[in-house]
């Protein structure tokens, strides 16, 4: 049965008499790595940029969320008032809304 590993995932191999040997011997074994990739590290770079994006986003949609309550507030403010109708204190009397003229 032949036996086939995905490429990129074999790790380094030590032939059995080598490893014997430097196991009787006491000798250390070197495994050296050819790490040739060149280019640019693009996860050490997307990890940031999509931190600083998902950070963007939430800020935003907390200036979308607050300028809904302050319309709602404002509208709500509007309808009390136009419902209260004038506020008089001593002589002075103070109308929060004018009166819709359709």
């Amino acid at each position: 049965m032949e036996h086939r590993t995905a490429p990129g995932n074999i790790a380094p191999h030590i032939p059995a008499a080598d490893w014997q040997r430097a196991q009787v011997t006491g000798q250390p074994v070197v495994i050296v790595v050819n790490d040739t990739r060149m280019g640019i590290p693009w996860r050490r770079l997307l990890i940031p940029f999509a931190i600083a994006g998902a950070v963007v986003a939430g800020g935003w949609g907390l200036v979308a969320c607050l300028c809904l309550l302050l319309d709602a507030a404002a509208h709500t403010a509007t309808v009390i008032a136009g419902a209260a109708g004038p506020i008089g204190i001593g002589g002075i009397t103070l109308k929060l809304a004018r009166a819709k003229h359709t």
